[in-house]
């Protein structure tokens, strides 16, 4: 009894001392922000839940949006038994003895179980490997939580046996409806500059909003205690509150934010680029990635109209492995600054691409005989080299000859733009085809 009585203590003393935000987590469907897509009256998720009947599904989301909250209000409204794990903690002996109860549970009282698996994208392959069984033959119904993109960190096996729902990052308006109902809790006002201030920096984080909040309050309150007054959340609280948050960058992010990256350059936006480049180092992306990203880019989108820009990002590259970061940021933005500021051309990117293409789907006769080598002994006899024009013995340094085999000699790969050192390019190329054709 003693013992009891004890636990109960401790039990109300931690509910007490909670976090803002576990005091707040939300108990029904209608008290979680910012999912109405999924949660809204008529919702597939939300009709499901109400009819227990929900199969194994993937909650996918940035954090603070409601995965683990969604969970727990799902164990409110199931009769199935509900169990919980942590991809961080939990390995493949939990996850056993999770499907050994189940088994018994359904064996002894014909009771379904639920597992709700936290940062489903903790677990090794071999780990959701052991849940598929259980999974496939509906002995259990998963309820994977997951920060990263599925589509990369589940196992396909897994994933297609699940449905797929993603939460939003909380918007403004739902971040100010959160802020509200947390005054109201705890008793406390704020003025609409502090609200608007804590709702606009939310970063689409439910949680982070809360215990910024919670700090904001103690500071209004420590204020209000000693001028004996009430507490009223001001600007000035809600701007100490929110300090630094770390910039959340998930996989789905580093590719969302490369392509931002790329396409700010190929579009020329200097200052784009630059933004970009800084998310990426912020976030701890690696250099190299940025670095090998700038090389493909100078080729890519950049090519022959200034071809010393890939030298420059070659060298940023180099600089990279010998200094490294932090200063080695200078030059990869010294890169950027140069890529995005160059003038632009596709022109070798689509050259090559048609060569390919005319490799792969036009039959050739082979290399011309005045083409092939003819340095080996024999290979006079077998006409190779004869008739091959050296260019450097004309004295405009190139003779017009054939240089494809026939199928191709007509094609066109190579088509210089209006745009910087191409232009040069185009009016050599255009000489030589008129001279070509004189001969």
């Amino acid at each position: 009894m003693t013992d009891d009585l004890f636990g109960a203590s401790a039990a109300e003393q931690l509910a007490r001392r909670a976090p803002l935000a576990d005091r707040l987590r939300p108990r029904s469907l209608d008290d979680i922000a910012g999912q109405d897509h999924l949660l809204g009256p008529g919702q597939p998720l939300r009709v499901l839940i109400e009819a227990d009947r929900l199969s194994s599904v993937i909650l996918w989301g940035p954090p603070g949006t409601g995965k683990t909250t969604l969970a727990k209000v799902i164990a409110l409204h199931t009769a199935r038994a509900f169990e919980t794990l942590s991809a961080v903690t939990a390995g493949v002996k939990d996850v056993r003895e999770v499907v050994a109860r189940a088994q018994q549970r359904l064996g002894e009282r014909q009771q379904s179980t639920i597992l709700f698996l936290d940062e489903v994208h903790r677990f090794n392959k071999t780990q959701q490997d052991a849940l598929l069984p259980s999974v496939e033959s509906g002995l259990l119904t998963l309820i994977g939580a997951t920060t990263e993109n599925p589509y990369f960190e589940v196992n396909p096996p897994l994933l297609s046996r699940s449905t797929l729902f993603r939460l939003n990052a909380l918007d403004e308006t739902a971040a100010k409806d959160l802020i509200a109902k947390a005054l109201s809790a705890e008793s406390t006002s704020a003025t609409d500059e502090a609200i608007e201030h804590l709702a606009s920096r939310a970063n689409g984080d439910g949680r982070h909003t809360l215990t910024s909040l919670e700090v904001a309050i103690a500071l209004a309150q420590q204020r209000a205690a000693t001028q004996g007054s009430a507490p009223v959340v001001e600007l000035s609280d809600a701007e100490a509150a929110l300090g630094t948050k770390a910039l959340r960058y998930g996989r789905d992010d580093h590719y969302d934010v490369a392509s931002a990256f790329i396409k700010s350059i190929r579009g020329s936006d200097i200052d784009a680029g630059l933004y970009w480049l800084a998310t990426m180092l912020e976030a701890g992306e690696d250099a190299r990635f940025i670095a090998r990203r700038l090389i493909i880019l100078a080729s890519e989108d950049v090519g022959e109209a200034d071809p010393l820009s890939l030298l420059v990002a070659v060298a940023a590259a180099q600089a990279v492995e010998h200094v490294g970061l932090p200063e080695a940021q200078l030059n990869l933005a010294q890169a950027v600054v140069h890529l995005a500021g160059a003038p632009k051309s596709n022109r070798v990117t689509t050259a090559i691409s048609a060569a390919g293409q005319d490799v792969r789907n036009t039959p050739s006769s082979g290399v011309p005989m005045h083409l092939r080598d003819g340095h080996y002994q024999g290979a006079s006899k077998l006409g190779h080299g004869s008739g091959y024009q050296y260019p450097h013995d004309d004295p405009r340094g190139w003779v017009p000859q054939q240089y494809r085999p026939d199928e191709v000699l007509s094609r066109r790969y190579y088509e210089p733009s209006n745009h910087g050192r191409e232009r040069e390019i185009a009016e050599r190329m255009t000489q030589r085809r008129s001279q070509d054709q004189q001969q």
